[in-house]
Parts: C-alpha cells; sequence; structure tokens
C-alpha cells in the first residue's frame, strides 16, 4: 500500500519504483487480485521491476512481463539504489 500511496498522494518523493522478489514473483504471477494492485501502481507511475533470477526459479518470468512488469537481473540495479544519496530503499 505505502508503494501505491506515496505516489498517487505524492509524498514527496519524486520517482517511486516496486521491486519483486523471490517467493512474491509466484504469487504476484498468481493472484488476480494483487494483479489488480500491480495496474493501479502502474497506472499512478510507480516503476515496476521484478527480479529475474527469482521470477526464472519460479517459471513466472513471461507472466510477470505480461502485467507490465520489467523483469531484469536486480543485483546491479539494487546496488546501485543503496549507493545514490538520491534514493531510499525501504523493504518489508
Amino acid at each position: 500500500m505505502y508503494t501505491f500511496n506515496s505516489k498517487r498522494f505524492k509524498w514527496g518523493w519524486k520517482n517511486v519504483t516496486l521491486v519483486v522478489w523471490g517467493p512474491s514473483s509466484r504469487l504476484l504471477a498468481e493472484d488476480k487480485e494483487l494483479q489488480e494492485h500491480i495496474f493501479d501502481m502502474k497506472e499512478a507511475g510507480v516503476k515496476l521491476q521484478a527480479c529475474k533470477k527469482c521470477s526464472d526459479l519460479y517459471g513466472v518470468s513471461d507472466d510477470l512481463k505480461r502485467l507490465g512488469i520489467e523483469v531484469k537481473y536486480m543485483g546491479k540495479p539494487l546496488t546501485d539504489y543503496l549507493r545514490d544519496d538520491n534514493y531510499r530503499v525501504i523493504t518489508i
């Protein structure tokens, strides 16, 4: 909810990115209710990314791509987010 609401209500973040990791990849590929939330986030302007290694492991890379999620290896991009003073990383 925070990801969507922070973008929708303009809580001070210029850019908001959701990164999908691990078993969440499979859950998202299967759960229609979660997919609706992803569509709302995308419509609000949230950048959607998923870890390719994780989604490949669960066999859902193509499913996530069809949802409009950018599927790519995320090790380097996450490291860049963590090192860049212009980014704030929030995990749950």
